[in-house]
């Protein structure tokens, strides 16, 4: 049998990579055969986490694979029926309300959509200051799409940040599971949740 071939993008919520990079490991030996997609800001800037060198060598250093980090190179993934599930974690609320509003500008977002012509699913993981204001309509948007599901999320610091949500990224796996399998991970609305990186 082939590997489950999984693309998995991140977006600039550079506090979270930490995890992440964590939960691709673990992908990885579960079987999965894992694609990284970096969008613009993801792939170029050196932030106080990480250099953009060492995103880049991590991710290839941990999947065996090559990065997509622009336009041309993930615009086949749907034509070509390359992967069998899509991931955007983190997703900021920029990459968010884009998406919600059917903006697809950022090799993360143009591989999502490339995918979903295919019917596959898209599973995203919220990290945004902004995710019970600003970012709350566009959050409601994207889980009310086709073949797009959610993993699921909670306040990160109620007290210091009252509007700021983050996906529990070890959650991850099971809802991508359950994502392959044309299924919502329940429940979608978690407690308060402790962020290292922030």
């Amino acid at each position: 049998m082939s590997k489950t071939r999984v693309g998995f993008a991140l977006t600039g919520s550079f506090c979270t990579f930490r995890q992440v990079f964590g939960v691709i490991g673990e992908l990885v030996e579960k079987g999965y055969d894992v694609i990284p997609v970096l969008s613009y800001s993801a792939g170029k800037e050196d932030t106080r986490f990480y250099p953009k060198d060492t995103v880049w060598h991590i991710l290839e250093e941990t999947t065996g694979n090559k990065p997509f980090s622009t336009l041309p190179e993930v615009e086949p993934i749907g034509p070509k029926k390359l992967l069998d599930a899509y991931v955007i974690a983190p997703m900021t609320g920029a990459s968010m309300g884009k998406m919600a509003h059917g903006i697809f500008d950022t090799p993360a977002l143009l591989g999502a959509k490339s995918h979903l012509r295919n019917s596959r699913p898209v599973l995203v993981a919220p990290s945004t200051n902004d995710g019970l204001s600003t970012a709350a309509e566009n959050i409601g948007k994207i889980l009310a799409m086709r073949n797009v599901y959610i993993v699921p999320f909670g306040q990160d610091d109620p007290a210091g940040k009252p509007r700021s949500v983050v996906a529990d990224f070890s959650k991850i796996p099971e809802a991508l599971a359950a994502a392959l399998a044309g299924a919502q991970m329940q429940p979608i609305l978690l407690g308060s949740l402790k962020n290292e990186g922030k």
